[in-house]
């Protein structure tokens, strides 16, 4: 019985974007490690900016400086 804990800053990650998620984490541990997806279990938890780290800083401080996450456009 797989259990996959997903962790991501809480900023606005839509329903459906979790939804994508699930379904999308699902299928790769059905195809790779043939595993029944109705005994797969996803946890997607928010952690708030203030309890995220990198580097030394608070999360909340890099947003603050304009830094994030977010794959660059090219």
């Amino acid at each position: 019985m797989p259990y996959i804990k997903i962790e991501v800053t809480r900023e606005g990650v839509t329903r459906e974007q979790k939804q994508q998620l699930i379904k999308g984490v699902t299928e790769v541990v059905t195809k790779v490690l043939n595993k029944d997806p109705h005994l797969t279990h996803v946890v997607i938890q928010e952690i708030d900016l203030d309890n995220w780290g990198y580097a030394g800083e608070q999360v909340s401080v890099w947003r603050e400086r304009g830094i994030t996450a977010d794959k660059k456009q090219s």
